[in-house]
């Protein structure tokens, strides 16, 4: 038998989780909606996630809520600020 165990691996010292890409799962489904939402997205987008951005904004949004990852700011997610529109002059009709 080598040093590290009938598997290999050494005995004895402490697995370290990683920083991000880790988190607990939703065991209680409290996100499924979020998730079901983006999944159905995905597919319906041909996998295109771009098209699919403010759904996975919902389900991180979710997740953070819920506790089930490291509350974070959007844009170090990959999310950009919403824009003002009537800063740029732009306006909204409905």
């Amino acid at each position: 038998m080598s040093a590290g165990g009938a598997f290999g691996g050494n005995r004895g010292l402490r697995p370290v989780p990683p920083e991000k890409g880790i988190f607990p799962l939703d065991h209680m489904h409290e996100c499924d909606l979020e998730k079901k939402d983006y999944l159905n997205c995905l597919k319906s987008s041909g996998h295109q996630s771009e098209k699919c951005r403010l759904f996975s904004k919902k389900y991180l949004e979710c997740r953070m809520e819920k506790n089930l990852m490291a509350r974070q700011d959007m844009s170090e997610l990959g999310f950009r600020k919403e824009p003002d529109l009537e800063a740029s002059g732009e306006r909204i009709n409905y």
